[in-house]
């Protein structure tokens, strides 16, 4: 796959594997009640013996066992992990929305990291990075060749350190290095504006520690600009989920008190459990409420909720919601389809096992796992049509995903859907060479050229919907043709 085509189709999966569904973090993992296998134990205790005895070079006896935890994990489902101290430090990072970098949110533009935006305040921005400048190199790495988590890791790094970031301004035609002290960084996870009187957007672009607070900041600030407001967009297209008790708090902002969220259901007494739209279900200990002093008409402002194949788990579950009890209009693509709870259990100072512990349900008993949610109007990604769609995986295309309700597993019918992939890919990368010129980037969400969030306002007016001819639901059953 080119390079182009990789990062425009491939980036919201990035996101989504690396989703953060936790219920709680918990210091002790469960035994079982069941008995061990002896036999099996001791072969693993033979081999470990081999290992170390026999093997060409030595080897570390503690990498050998967190090896073989990690192995032991990653066969059972795709967002199973065992934690090592940097993954778990990362993982926390993501959690709570702070990190040590730079202050930039970025996407890939023609094999170069391309600014979105600068975090207000942060380092990046005091240093007067733009919206729209290119990172050609950090340091002394050019970043032609880079992946987007590998570019994101080479700015990351210790507090107070300097970081060089070769800088390309297309508005100046010049090339500039700047330095940068790292700083920790308040990801923002809520933006939002007016876009026109009477109807504003506000995009949630992950579930973390901060949002629902970061969430009802923003909308008092559209409520002070705009306090006649005739339709609200809430926008979680590639929203990859993140903290269960923030997508409850977020539904429950705009659903009547106790109305059901989410239930879910598994193998433990904990993961059998239904979350209602109030503060109980979301707040934590000794928390004040930041949604209430939300004006009381957002109950029942005119709602649409945009999705696409990269909403996955938390923003499923807020889709969902919204949908079943008919409080918002669901429009977009079909969503990602990671319906499955994991629990975070912590074995050591450092290290964590993350375990898939149950599967969500939306309020009418749907299980989100491997279907996702299927919007109400399906909408193309521009109006020349799904550019990226066929490149897109969902969690029904990984391996080893959870099976969903109605799903039969096929491992032909698994091969045949990602020959078809693989047969529309080479025919979008012909289409594109016929024309001599790449595939354009899809436009900035909240922009003017979004399309998808034109068709939302079409939809609050009353005016025409460019609906899709094309998307079609995908069923969790796999057939082969």
């Amino acid at each position: 796959m080119s390079a182009k085509l990789k990062v425009a189709g491939w980036l919201a999966l990035g996101a989504v594997a690396g989703a953060l569904t936790t219920m709680q973090l918990q210091a002790n993992a469960r035994s079982s009640l069941s008995p061990l296998p002896l036999e099996e134990l001791q072969q693993l205790a033979a081999v470990f013996g081999m290992v170390k005895s026999d093997y060409v070079e030595p080897v570390d006896e503690k990498k050998l066992i967190n090896d073989a935890i990690a192995g032991m994990v990653s066969g059972l489902d795709p967002h199973s992990q065992f934690f090592d101290k940097k993954n778990f430090k990362e993982f926390r990072e993501g959690t709570t929305g702070k990190f040590v970098g730079v202050g930039i949110e970025i996407g890939m533009e023609d094999g170069l990291v391309k600014i979105v935006s600068p975090i207000e305040g942060s380092p990046a921005f005091r240093a007067g990075l733009k919206s729209g400048d290119l990172i050609s190199k950090i340091d002394d790495t050019l970043v032609r060749g880079l992946g987007l988590d590998q570019a994101v890791k080479r700015m990351r790094g210790e507090l107070n350190t300097k970081v060089q970031l070769t800088i390309y301004r297309k508005s100046e035609n010049r090339t500039f290095p700047v330095t940068i002290v790292r700083e920790e960084i308040h990801n923002r996870s809520v933006r939002g504006k007016v876009l026109e009187p009477g109807y504003a957007w506000l995009r949630v672009s992950q579930f973390q520690d901060s949002t629902v607070e970061d969430f009802a900041k923003k909308l008092e600030e559209i409520y002070k600009q705009e306090p006649n407001l005739k339709g609200l967009v809430l926008d979680l297209r590639n929203d990859p989920g993140g903290l269960l008790e923030a997508s409850v708090a977020i539904s429950a902002a705009f659903l009547p008190k106790d109305l059901e969220v989410v239930s879910t259901n598994g193998q433990i007494a904990d993961s059998k459990a239904s979350f209602k739209a109030s503060p109980d279900y979301y707040l934590r200990r000794g928390g004040n409420d930041p949604l209430k002093k939300l004006p009381a008409a957002l109950k029942k402002v005119p709602l649409i909720v945009l999705v696409n194949e990269g909403s996955a788990s938390a923003s499923e579950i807020v889709a969902g919601a919204l949908q079943d009890h008919k409080r918002a209009t669901i429009m977009g693509a079909q969503t990602f389809g990671k319906g499955s709870v994991q629990t975070v259990r912590q074995l050591g100072p450092d290290t964590a096992l993350k375990i898939t512990t149950a599967r969500y349900y939306t309020p009418s008993g749907r299980s989100i796992q491997a279907t996702g949610i299927v919007p109400d109007v399906l909408l193309d990604e521009t109006a020349e049509g799904n550019v990226f769609a066929a490149l897109r995986t969902r969690e029904a295309d990984l391996e080893k995903h959870l099976g969903g309700k109605d799903e039969v597993k096929d491992e032909a019918a698994d091969k045949a859907r990602e020959k078809a992939r693989e047969e529309a890919r080479l025919k979008l990368e012909a289409e594109f060479a016929k024309r001599n010129e790449p595939p354009k980037p899809l436009p900035e969400f909240g922009s003017a050229e979004d399309f998808q969030l034109s068709q939302a306002l079409n939809q609050f007016k009353g005016k025409p919907v460019l609906v899709s001819k094309t998307a079609v639901e995908r069923k969790a059953e796999a057939k082969v043709e």
